[in-house]
């Protein structure tokens, strides 16, 4: 079987991200009953010198929706923009990321392969393929950043498990 690079990241990404969003429902709920603010979530770290849980959960979109975008363009560069304060917030920027990824085709996604794009961010400048870029780069940061994202909330004393963040798995019957 040829290498698909739509298969190899779009429905690991769309997997993770509704699963993501699933959570997020159940934080907000959890956040409630602990008594605890919505800003006070927001803003949850692991370490003083890690992004707050809201950057790291809008990173989980910029390292799927933003990634393919950016090998699209032929060029990445980290979203900057005010991050979402609210739950409600995060979940609709998680949903516009399925929605953008459930509307790519197969085929435009596999013509990536070979495309030349760069990662830039201030004096930053790294050159890639489209492949490389996604699965070297961005795949790993997406990770990371959903895993973490759901570490800040264990931390912060919610009750989720491993299948939480698996989500729906994609079996064979």
């Amino acid at each position: 079987m040829p290498f698909s690079l739509y298969e190899a990241t779009v429905p690991s990404y769309l997997q993770v991200l509704r699963a993501t969003i699933a959570w997020l429902e159940k934080a907000e709920a959890f956040a409630h009953e602990a008594g605890k603010a919505e800003a006070e979530m927001m803003a949850a770290k692991l370490a003083d010198d890690m992004f707050p849980f809201n950057r790291q959960v809008r990173a989980c979109a910029m390292h799927s929706q933003g990634a393919l975008e950016g090998a699209f363009k032929g060029v990445f560069s980290p979203d900057l923009s005010p991050h979402p304060e609210s739950f409600e917030g995060l979940r609709e920027r998680l949903q516009e990321a399925v929605i953008y990824l459930e509307g790519l085709a197969k085929s435009e996604v596999d013509g990536l392969l070979g495309k030349q794009m760069r990662f830039e961010f201030r004096d930053t400048k790294w050159p890639f393929t489209a492949e490389n870029f996604l699965l070297s780069f961005s795949q790993p940061n997406f990770y990371f950043h959903t895993t973490t994202a759901y570490a800040i909330l264990r931390h912060q004393g919610m009750q989720i498990g491993k299948m939480d963040y698996l989500g729906q798995l994609r079996m064979s019957e």
